[in-house]
């Protein structure tokens, strides 16, 4: 059906074409040759019925292969479009509209007309539509957590909540939902606010669960199994933030930047997606500098009850841990391995990775 609808089309549009040709030459003197020279005599009259059958004709013969040609764009074109997110249609037509709205506003100034100048205007009205088309689209995310916190505007005592809500969102990396302390710390009260963990973050949570590396698969699984415990057990926010950002690959670089649009920080035990967010000016939650934070100091000169567990890098030495994991050193401890001694704590050495304990027994 639609391929008989195009040929008519097309015959109608070559009839058309037919009569336009045949009146033009006409008008500009081209047959006086025939003794044709006014559209008003039989042989002009003659002169156009015949380029309109002629052309009308040509049209209606190579209409099959016109009407081939856009059936088959069309179908290409309704392909692409159907594995394009809607709403990328959306935001690309959105663009390109702003943009012809804009080249319109322009082209209003310039009072020369010219065939030149009019081409010229219709060449920079596509290049600006495109510009902007492409602008929008790349920045689909932004705009549209910028109109989610317009939504979200004080307004009175309420509204003023609900922003320092919006800023007290917390941006959860894959490191540290899979160390598994954010739970604990959640549960003893601490962390406020949103816990916010993107789509992007769990993607890469599932290709770990899904490795065939036998610690990564366990690790992954770890994770997904702590965001279940987090949803179900604690009485804290939990929000799945289904947005990305294409044009940025690192999953770091994407939590910045979604820590950022939420005016909110970033939860990590990483160290260096620690330094790279200061460097930035995002602010992050260090879940290994809060646990050196918060473990008990401990002074030169005291003593403490501690069991030997292994031999240490120096001759004689041995070394024991704390209850939190803090390493303790003891001189001359290698015999007293598997033994409880009592030490007296000599020195305490804090390094990025955390506090170090030097002591020797206290008999010795």
């Amino acid at each position: 059906m639609l391929k008989k609808i195009l040929r008519g089309l097309f015959t109608l549009i070559g009839g058309t074409l037919g009569y336009i040709l045949g009146e033009w030459s006409i008008n500009h003197n081209f047959l006086t040759a025939l003794g044709i020279s006014t559209i008003l005599s039989l042989q002009g009259i003659l002169f156009i019925i015949f380029s309109i059958v002629l052309i009308g004709l040509i049209f209606y013969f190579i209409s099959p292969f016109l009407s081939a040609t856009i059936i088959n764009s069309m179908d290409y074109l309704e392909k692409r479009v159907q594995k394009v997110p809607v709403s990328d249609v959306i935001f690309t037509v959105l663009g390109a509209v702003v943009g012809l709205v804009i080249s319109v506003l322009i082209s209003s100034l310039i009072r020369v007309e010219s065939v030149i100048i009019t081409i010229i205007t219709i060449i920079v009205t596509i290049i600006i539509m495109v510009l902007f088309a492409d602008i929008s689209l790349k920045k689909k995310e932004e705009i549209l957590n910028m109109l989610g916190n317009m939504k979200r505007l004080p307004s009175g005592k309420d509204g003023k909540n609900k922003n320092n809500a919006k800023e007290g969102s917390k941006v959860l990396d894959t490191s540290v939902i899979i160390d598994g302390r954010i739970f604990d710390l959640c549960q003893t009260g601490f962390i406020e606010g949103t816990l916010v963990i993107p789509s992007f973050v769990l993607d890469e949570l599932r290709h770990i669960a899904d490795s065939g590396d036998g610690l990564k698969r366990t690790r992954g699984r770890r994770g997904l199994d702590i965001l279940n415990k987090i949803q179900k057990e604690l009485n804290i926010k939990v929000e799945i933030w289904e947005g990305d950002f294409k044009d940025i690959n690192e999953v770091d670089s994407k939590l910045l930047k979604l820590a950022q649009l939420l005016n909110g920080k970033v939860i990590t035990n990483d160290y260096n997606l620690n330094k790279v967010a200061e460097f930035q000016g995002v602010p992050v939650l260090n879940i290994n500098e809060l646990a050196n934070a918060i473990k008990p100091v401990v002074l030169p000169g005291e003593e403490m009850e501690i069991q030997v567990v292994k031999d240490g890098k120096e001759s004689g030495q041995g070394v024991a841990y704390l209850d939190d994991g803090t390493m303790i050193v003891v001189e001359e401890g290698r015999r007293f391995i598997g033994a409880t001694i009592t030490v007296v704590v000599t020195s305490v050495l804090q390094t990025a990775a955390g506090r170090m304990i030097f002591a020797k027994p206290k008999d010795a």
